[in-house]
């Protein structure tokens, strides 16, 4: 088995400009570091250098991937958006949407960081690799077809299965969204379709506040292939996995892709500062392991990971190394030094009998 690994530096640099505050400065508000964009390139910087330090980096392939084209992006997004985006991008920055503020070049930087997902997934499906993880940055899964929103500029992993489909156009494709964010972009583009099952498992009323709920199951053609378990604040390591067992593992198989695509963000984790969960480490192990171990089972083990949300610095690494270690099957390890502490934090019984009825019930409104 090999895994592919597919970042670029460049992709590092994508900032907001002069654009990217979201509160306004001067008088007693200090000004904020890395520019005011909380999507942060250190938190993936780091994982990449936490990996090149443990040598688990030498167990992965290694590698990069062009740009998304043009024609690849227009098959998802809309002209006028992308239109904008781009005289922008080539003036001096800007804002389009909500919360997505880009710097000069930045649409150039948004489509690497969609085509690092487009490669790993025409790699997998063309067997170059059993699996792989692209470290993509900007994010997508916030990004709708009109325009961006939540640090999400291109709608990287719509891209890639829309390229995909290019050759493939009968590809059956399930997309698992842990990040703690409603992953509202991918489930817009894919609301009115049967091709692509969309499951998001995100901490309820975050972000978006207004979208992402139980009762949203698709429309038309895709009644029933969109689905949401809103997980209510302060679940921990055992709700997530509950979750997993009881939903994400049963809806998909009972799909039946030929690939499953998970939009992997880490702020689930305990000490994500825009999210109130308790995931850990290990819970991104086991939760790719279990993923993992489908994918071997419904899809002869193709799976991708796209890199999404997650906003601790000195955390995210840990997460992902957590995950990329159960994605290779590597038995290079880096120890979680925030393990006991945060294992100490974690729900007691009977919140936690609390939080896995209540995924229960959710299950059973969904037909699971």
């Amino acid at each position: 088995m090999s895994t592919g690994f597919y970042w670029d530096e460049r992709t590092m640099w994508h900032g907001g400009g002069n654009y990217a505050f979201t509160v306004p400065l001067g008088g007693l508000v200090q000004p904020l570091a890395a520019g005011g964009l909380p999507e942060s390139p250190e938190t993936k910087r780091r994982l990449k250098n936490l990996m090149d330090v443990t040598g688990l980096t030498q167990d992965l392939s290694v590698t990069t991937a062009p740009e998304a084209t043009m024609a690849q992006i227009l098959a998802v997004h809309d002209a006028d958006y992308i239109n904008t985006f781009k005289a922008l991008s080539d003036d001096n920055g800007g804002e389009v949407g909500h919360h997505a503020p880009f710097a000069k070049g930045g649409f150039e930087l948004a489509a690497l960081s969609a085509g690092l997902t487009t490669g790993a997934v025409a790699d997998v499906l063309n067997g170059t690799h059993t699996n792989a993880y692209a470290l993509s940055r900007p994010p997508g899964h916030h990004c709708r077809a009109d325009g961006p929103m939540g640090f999400c500029l291109l709608a990287n992993i719509a891209i890639a299965i829309e390229a995909a489909k290019v050759a493939q156009p009968d590809l059956r494709i399930a997309v698992l969204d842990w990040d703690v964010h409603h992953g509202n972009g991918t489930e817009s583009i894919f609301y009115d379709r049967a091709d692509v099952l969309t499951v998001s498992l995100h901490q309820e009323g975050n972000y978006p506040l207004d979208t992402g709920t139980l009762a949203d199951r698709g429309a038309g053609a895709g009644q029933g292939f969109n689905l949401n378990l809103p997980l209510p604040a302060g679940a921990g390591h055992t709700t997530y996995l509950h979750a997993i067992d009881r939903v994400a593992i049963p809806a998909i198989e009972a799909y039946d892709p030929d690939l499953i695509i998970v939009a992997c963000g880490f702020d689930a984790g305990a000490v994500d500062p825009l999210a109130r969960m308790l995931a850990t480490a290990e819970t991104f192990r086991e939760m790719t392991q279990k993923i993992k171990t489908l994918a071997e089972r419904v899809c002869d083990g193709k799976l991708v990971l796209s890199h999404e949300g997650g906003y601790s610095e000195i955390y995210v690494p840990f997460c992902g190394h957590a995950t990329l270690e159960a994605l290779s099957g590597s038995k290079i390890t880096a120890r979680d030094p925030m393990a006991h502490a945060l294992n100490a934090r974690q729900p007691g019984p009977r919140f936690d009998a609390f939080l896995r009825g209540e995924i229960d019930h959710m299950a059973k409104e969904l037909g699971l």
